[in-house]
């Protein structure tokens, strides 16, 4: 029987078939690999008085390391505009993840009741300039939340971003039938409680939505030097046209990347993110060796 994995809790797997939901456990042989299966697994079961065992997981189209899902084909990075405030870097660092695993980045600006016009004009201008597409909602009071779920058919979406920014009132607000619990953000911290217990795939509108626990920091050690400009398509029409086919657009001479910077082609926001990455790359490379 196939199907894919919705949820894992202790050593369970919740597996969705076209028979209905069967709770399996994996065979020995995933650990002998050094394979574990994760949410969004397409797998294969065999099933006996009503309980399950994976036999095989399908090759994955795509994965996240932390939260750890698989074969997810959109993400819907939130943050909040503020409480607590915007960090850019850090958003950065989610849709540099995504195009790292050839997920598409969809950006979601929670709490727009909170900052003034300016404000938001602002951070509207500095989010179109970042070249993906870029949603503004007010997940309490449900506005903007149909342009998500006009997105969420025929993909497997990934919500995701830093504590305390709405992504489980997101979530009640898109199932009406799967309610996560929310948490206050702490006045004193300025980020959520950590609410949301374990990963799990809900089935919604077509597609599939997998609400994953909060996190504030990303490790992107795991990228090479080499492999980083490619995660940036906003750089991509430039990166064949440098002077030096070996050109990490850092410190080199005819660097085409920096001419596009500096004619206001690329945004230099993401390029200091982009030099600034390169560096913490390179120099913990040298930590590991």
């Amino acid at each position: 029987m196939k199907g894919i994995i919705i949820k894992g809790i202790g050593g369970f797997y919740y597996i969705k078939t076209q028979e209905g939901v069967v709770e399996c456990k994996a065979r020995g042989k995933f650990r002998f690999n050094e394979l574990t299966p994760i949410v969004g697994d397409k797998v294969e079961i065999t099933v006996k008085n009503g309980k399950g065992v994976i036999e095989e997981i399908k090759e994955r189209s795509s994965e996240l390391i932390r939260p750890m899902v698989a074969n997810v084909s959109q993400a819907f990075i939130v943050f909040a505009i503020k409480n607590p405030d915007l960090n850019l870097e850090l958003l950065n660092r989610f849709i540099l993840l995504c195009e790292y695993n050839n997920i598409k980045s969809v950006i979601c600006i929670n709490k727009i009741d909170l900052c003034s016009e300016d404000q938001y004009n602002q951070i509207k201008n500095t989010m179109n300039n970042l070249g993906y597409e870029v949603l503004f909602i007010n997940a309490k009071e449900e506005k903007g939340l149909e342009l998500l779920k006009e997105r969420l058919k025929d993909n497997v979406t990934v919500l995701c971003g830093p504590s305390g920014v709405g992504k489980s009132t997101i979530l009640n607000s898109l199932s009406e039938n799967h309610k996560m619990e929310t948490g206050e953000v702490s006045e004193k911290i300025g980020r959520g409680k950590h609410t949301t217990r374990h990963s799990e795939l809900i089935q919604l509108e077509e597609g599939f939505l997998v609400d994953t626990p909060g996190f504030s920091t990303l490790d992107i050690n795991f990228i090479s030097k080499e492999e980083l400009q490619y995660c940036f398509p906003d750089f991509e029409a430039y990166l064949s046209k440098c002077k030096f086919n070996s050109c990490l657009h850092y410190k080199e001479p005819g660097c085409k990347i920096k001419e596009a910077v500096d004619s206001g082609n690329i945004s230099k926001f993401r390029y200091d993110f982009y030099t600034k990455t390169l560096e913490e790359i390179m120099e913990g490379r040298k930590k590991k060796w």
